[in-house]
């Protein structure tokens, strides 16, 4: 498995990552899939401020990506992003999040953040658990701040600081 930046190329790849945990997951709590030119303007927007969008590829095939981006849009906040990584179903429980996490830990480290926050439906066990191995510690739950699938959703919120 190699870890490296995204290019234009693996968008259709990422969308489809991205549009699964839309459908399937509380990963993300949008509700509407989107399409390719939404992915498009995310990718372009992270670049050109300078954020990651690192992408696990296993025998030419995009299997996972992870970036993060600002956490909140004041600038007092400027130091702290709230970071995502997303796995291919079909890959999900193999170890690409265990190698996304740290080269995007790594990756926050070489700039200017200090924290990076995770919010994680709370009911998100392995998701709460890879953040914690890699030394997230939870700070926050806020209940019921979410609706998807018929249900109210918990937010967790878990921090490392760098």
């Amino acid at each position: 498995m190699m870890i490296r930046d995204a290019v234009h190329d693996d968008l259709p790849a990422i969308l489809e990552i991205h549009n699964d945990a839309i459908r399937t997951t509380t990963a993300i709590w949008d509700e509407h899939e989107v399409d390719l030119e939404d992915r498009r303007a995310w990718f372009d927007a992270r670049r050109s401020a300078g954020l990651p969008v690192l992408v696990a590829e296993l025998d030419g095939e995009v299997i996972g990506f992870a970036s993060y981006g600002p956490w909140r849009p004041k600038t007092g906040y400027r130091f702290t992003v709230e970071n995502s990584v997303y796995v291919h179903p079909d890959h999900r429980g193999r170890g690409a999040a265990n190698v996304l996490m740290p080269a995007l830990i790594d990756h926050a480290r070489s700039g200017d953040v200090h924290a990076i926050v995770a919010g994680i439906e709370a009911s998100n066990a392995g998701s709460i658990a890879l953040h914690e191995k890699f030394g997230f510690r939870r700070v926050a739950l806020l209940p019921e701040v979410g609706f998807k699938f018929g249900r109210w959703l918990d937010l967790a919120y878990l921090q490392l600081s760098l």
